[in-house]
């Protein structure tokens, strides 16, 4: 029986950086919580901006933010996994020669912190994805735990990250894909996978009683992770690879659909 359904939010359940979650899908929360199943949303977002997505709900889900280095449930931290400073260092270092083209986002615990002057891309983060941020002249600067760093390129970051970002970096933290205009690096042991190995440690759940959903590089290990995993039919062949099914992607709700086939109407 599933006790645990985590998914996958930007590219999965809704489309990417829009803030808010359609209305079948807060009710299924719900319902899943009488059934006694939980909801976990698990997102390369930061905790703050899940909870604005998942605002008419917050309270009832938990959270694997920031890919895994902040896992949160019921207003309370159960995991917060910081970067070595050697690493951050080298990592901005390596992006704010690319300032202009790429914007970068380094998150703590606490919210996020932005060196960036670019209007547009604060719109983004103020309206798109409700971030917690502060603005600063220098990250390294600040004396908060940094636990991620993103950064971002509008349109498409796929060359510069795969071709550059990732190579440069991959063998000393994670380093990935997440959605088309970002990559993520954090510890070299955050991964949404060991995420959900640590959610079901403190609720007491097993792998087989864990259902995902994802799309994206960064969603794989929670495809391992999980005793039923589903890619949607718009991720990336990794994903599907690496998922038991694919499903109908954000734009026809298929997280929804197969919560429904398989949790309330008991389709196999």
């Amino acid at each position: 029986m599933i006790k645990l359904i985590a998914s996958d939010v930007d590219g999965t359940l809704i489309q990417d950086s829009t803030p808010d979650l359609y209305r079948e899908m807060v009710e299924t929360i719900y319902k899943l919580k009488k059934k006694g199943i939980l909801f976990c949303a698990a997102s390369g977002r930061q905790y703050f901006s899940l909870r604005n997505v998942f605002r008419d709900v917050a309270d009832e889900i938990a959270y694997i933010a920031e890919n895994g280095a902040h896992i949160c449930y019921q207003n309370k931290n159960i995991s917060v996994t910081p970067m070595k400073k050697e690493h951050i260092e080298g990592i901005m270092a390596m992006l704010r020669p690319y300032y202009g083209e790429c914007e970068a986002v380094v998150s703590t615990a606490n919210g996020s912190l932005i060196e960036s002057k670019n209007q547009e891309f604060i719109h983004l983060l103020t309206y798109g994805y409700h971030n917690h941020f502060r603005l600063v002249e220098d990250v390294l600067k600040e004396k908060e735990e940094i636990i991620k760093i993103a950064v971002y390129r509008k349109g498409s970051i796929r060359r510069l990250g795969e071709g550059n970002f990732i190579p440069s970096w991959e063998d000393k933290v994670k380093a990935c894909m997440a959605g088309e205009e970002w990559v993520d690096f954090m510890d070299q042991s955050v991964d949404k996978g060991n995420g959900l190995k640590v959610l079901e440690k403190f609720l007491g759940i097993h792998k087989e009683e864990t259902m995902a959903f994802g799309d994206n590089n960064n969603d794989i290990g929670m495809m391992l992770a999980a005793g039923t995993s589903y890619a949607v039919d718009t991720a990336v062949k990794e994903v599907k690879k690496a998922a038991d099914y694919v499903c109908p992607g954000w734009k026809d709700k298929g997280v929804y659909q197969i919560i429904q086939q398989k949790i309330f109407e008991g389709i196999d």
